[in-house]
Parts: C-alpha cells; structure tokens; sequence
C-alpha cells in the first residue's frame, strides 16, 4: 500500500497521482485533492494502475456509492452529478487542446433519469453452494461478485435477468457451462435476451413471462469474450422496439442501439437543428438507421457493415417517413457515398474514423459534416485533421451513461469558404 495525492481525473476516469519514487499512477475511485492509499494491480515500465482502497483526506465532492461494487460497472458513483457533467467538459476540453483544436464554448447535457437508465447489461454468472448467481467481474482482478442486478439499469431489465436466471437454477446448470447473458429492455419494458453458454448443445426451457424473446448461442470456450460461435437455438421474439423523434425503430437483443433513449432524443434533436437543409444526407456507420432515418428530412443512405444489422435498418427504413437506400458494407469500402454535395454523418466506433475516411472527406469536402462519437480522444485527433478545411459550428456534450467516466461529443463542421 502505497498513498498518493490526486491531481485530477482523466480520460478514461481515473484519479491521476505520483507515487513516492516518481512513477505516475492511474488511480480508480479517487477524486482529485484526495489523499488515498493504494492497491497496486498493474505495473508498466512508465506508468502504474491502482485501485483507492483507503481515502486518508476525502475531498468535499465525494459521496456514497450506492453499490458495494460500484467500480465494476459505474466507478463515478462517488459523484454528484453536476460535478460529474463538469469534469467530463474539463477532460474533453483537454483533449482537443492536446491535438490543438480549438472548441467553440459548450455544454454536458444529461436527461432523464440518471439511475435505472441503461436499456442493456450483461451479467456473468457465479456458482457456490447456494445454487447459481448473476455476477459482475471485479476491476483490478479475476474475482466477481454476486449481484441481483445492476443501480443502472432499468428494472424489467433486472427483472428479465433473475427469471432467466431461476430458469436456470431448475435445470442445475453449472456456472462453468455459461459466459454471460446479455439483456436487453425497451422504454415501455419489453425484453429479449442473448445468453452465452460454452457447451454445444443446451437444454431447452421455459420461457419467463417477463422475457418475450431469448436466443441461446455456443460461444467457443476457449476464447473468454461472449461471441456467437453458432445460435443453439431461439424462442419467442427476441425483437424490441422503441420510437426515436416519433420514428418507431425495431432492434434486438444482438444489435447495437443505444442504452439511454431520453438522452439519445436530445442528441438526435440537436443534429435535426443544426442539419444544413438538404434533401439527402448520408449516415455512413447507420446501424439499425437510428440516427439517418430519424434526422434526414427527406431521402438517407445508410452504410452499414453488419449484414443482421443491415437488414434491421432495411426494416426501419421500410416503415419510416423517408426514402432510403442501406448500403451492407464497411464505411472504408463505401467512400464513393462520400460526396460534395451531401451532409455526411458520422458516428464511428471508439477507434474513429479510418484515415481513407478522413482522406475521402477532405478530397470530396461534403459541405456539412455532422460527427457523434462515442470516444472524443479520437474525435479530436479526426477533428485535428477535418478542421484543415471546415470550421466547428458547433459542439455539445451528452452524458448517455452517468456515473460513469463515459461521454459522447457531437460536433457540427461546415466547410470552409
């Protein structure tokens, strides 16, 4: 146990200090001004990670978590929320000025509930003498812990979870033949379920009264992440639905959607503002559709790498209010869809955009480039190189998952004249 003086929170969202021989360390559930003593759980050559497992001098902001476990999932619990809304400005504030980009004054916006909001989780499961369990993996280490379910999300979700789980526990299923359950909720509580099980063949079972759908797949034991190896088998109807700026959007348990609607709305809101008013636009990492079919005001193209995905876009498309075509391939192979007279969307995964993406933009300069992105470290480093030829109109923060570290950027780019 080593103690250490916090200096302030990163990206990432831990507390970052100097240990006494001059090492930096990235301290998680310490908040800055604290004094703590520390686990050590991970060592390299320039840096160490650790965990607070002491708080000798607690700053004035911290508050009780409301999970014993709380680093697990949700590591900023020990915050209120409008504090939590201000670091997140400060760390992405930081962020762009490392990659010198300059960002017009903006706000964190949060909305809703911001406990019981999360529309998908994914439990591992723990076994002992008292039957089965859902549980959560420690941070730091190997061990999990045994939880009904989860602050964060929404209860018929947790509901859904523990009816599987005592469907389970009729069948003796060991723990070792399972990985994990991924569940997902719709705003007016519908459910459907994905569980991952490491055995070729599973039994059959009832299907819960609060669960309408649930797909059963092997997952290759030897590797430890929960991927379909092949669907076992399906029940019910594993679709859900929700409406997005009074567009009805159909998904399931397997396809990505956001987890926090009333905040997506405001995020899917301030894009349809702030739109240049064309016709078309393009929305090139689409998804189900949720962001193109929502915000084009007459005509989208939607890229879309996912062939299930794909075809869940092609549905929404069909019962939308706009004419749209879904393209089933990488946004890296669809630059042709990239083109001067478009506004162009982008909201990549966390590694951002490809460099052809970036080349293609500014080779064709769309007039309007519209960019959400879940990770604004890669955000700015595209922006870095995108504000060569087009100016940030605008920018805003969107706290889709609070009391964690996690926070979306949206940013509106004109070209330059």
């Amino acid at each position: 146990m080593q103690e250490v003086i916090i200096e302030k929170l990163v990206h990432g969202g831990q507390g970052l200090g100097t240990l006494p021989d001059g090492k930096r360390v990235f301290v998680w559930g310490a908040l800055p001004g604290e004094k703590v003593a520390v686990r050590i759980i991970k060592k390299k050559r320039s840096y160490m990670e650790a965990i607070a497992e002491t708080v000798l001098e607690a700053s004035p902001l911290r508050i009780a978590a409301r999970e014993s476990n709380y680093l697990a999932t949700s590591p900023w619990q020990i915050l209120p929320l409008d504090a939590e809304n201000e670091f997140k400005k400060q760390i992405v504030n930081e962020l762009f000025a490392q990659t010198h980009v300059a960002l017009p004054e903006f706000t964190v916006t949060a909305a809703g509930d911001d406990w019981h909001y999360r529309g998908k989780m994914e439990y591992s499961f723990w076994g002992d003498e008292d039957g089965l369990h859902l549980a959560l993996h420690n941070r730091g280490s190997h061990q999990k812990t045994i939880v009904r379910g989860s602050e964060l999300a929404l209860p018929a979700l947790d509901a859904a979870a523990r009816a599987i789980l005592l469907e389970l526990k009729k069948l003796a299923i060991r723990a070792g033949d399972l990985k994990t359950i991924i569940v997902r909720c719709s705003q007016n509580g519908q459910t459907s379920a994905s569980l991952f099980v490491r055995p070729e063949s599973f039994p059959k079972f009832p299907l819960p009264e609060r669960v309408q759908g649930l797909r059963v797949y092997h997952s290759n034991p030897k590797s430890p992440a929960s991927v379909p190896t092949k669907l076992l088998y399906e029940q019910g109807d594993v679709h859900l639905q929700d409406v997005l700026l009074d567009t009805r959007f159909t998904y399931d348990s397997d396809s990505f959607f956001q987890v926090n609607i009333p905040v997506f709305e405001v995020a899917l809101a301030r894009i349809k503002e702030h739109i240049d008013e064309a016709d078309e636009i393009v929305d090139m990492y689409a998804g189900v559709g949720s962001i193109g079919l929502s915000v084009a005001p007459k005509k989208a193209t939607l890229v879309e790498l996912d062939p299930a995905t794909a075809a869940m876009a092609r549905l929404n498309a069909n019962g939308s209010h706009i004419q749209a075509e879904v393209i089933e391939t990488s946004t890296e192979k669809a630059l042709d869809s990239i083109m001067s007279e478009l506004p162009v969307i982008f909201d990549p995964p966390r590694a951002g955009l490809h460099d052809k993406v970036v080349g293609r933009t500014l080779e064709t300069i769309p007039p309007q480039v519209i960019y959400l992105s879940c990770n604004p470290a890669t955000q700015a480093r595209d922006l870095a190189k995108l504000t060569q030829r087009y100016d940030i109109t605008y920018f805003e923060g969107f706290n889709f998952f609070p009391h964690t570290p996690h926070i979306e950027t949206l940013a509106v780019l004109r070209k330059r004249d």
